[in-house]
């Protein structure tokens, strides 16, 4: 079985060349992305690592899983991957079935959220990624044990923990989760 620092030098050849649009070298997103989930465990941080190597790169999940990438890694990559012709809501949908894969989609969506990434798109761009972000983040956030919400957004994007503290808060209609969730 592979380390987390194996995953990560696989994750780096595997997005070597690859920028953002701000011309960041990728692999600082899934960086990111597997900082955020670190605290949650050496699993949820490998698949942050992979989260878009079966998307964006010739890996496929068989060639993860022959190069030594435990299974369940290469289930919850395999679970955040865009597949064609499915929407994008009933994508986020799915990925709720799975606690990990709802916690890898919350970490990624909370990087690709941040202020300075999206400082790079042009303003309709902007504006219509943050709408789709912010809708997905209220399924992914439902779905999710509160505490471990915040745990990644301290790391990946700490601008979201006010729109979370007050997504949490009964009086603004989720009865279900306390009004501050930021200790864990």
């Amino acid at each position: 079985m592979m380390t987390l620092a194996e995953v990560d030098a696989l994750a780096g050849r595997a997005h070597a060349g690859q920028t953002d649009k701000a011309g960041v070298p990728y692999v600082e997103h899934v960086r990111a992305v597997a900082a955020g989930l670190a605290p949650l465990g050496p699993h949820l941080a490998m698949a942050g690592l992979l989260h878009d190597v079966i998307e964006d790169t010739p890996w496929t999940a068989e060639r993860l899983r022959a190069a030594g990438v435990p299974d369940r890694v290469v289930a919850l990559v395999e679970a955040v991957t865009n597949r064609p012709g499915i929407p994008y809501e009933e994508k986020i949908r799915r990925i709720t079935q799975d606690p990990g894969a709802t916690l890898l989609k919350i970490a990624d969506n909370a990087h690709n959220s941040r202020s300075d990434r999206a400082a790079a798109l042009d303003p309709a761009q902007r504006e219509r990624l943050a709408a789709k972000y912010r809708t997905a983040r209220e399924l992914l956030w439902a779905a999710a044990d509160p505490r471990q919400v915040a745990t990644v957004l301290r790391v990946v994007n700490p601008e979201l923990l006010e729109e979370f503290d007050s997504w949490c808060d009964p009086r603004h209609g989720n009865p279900s989760r306390g009004p501050d969730r930021r200790e864990t």
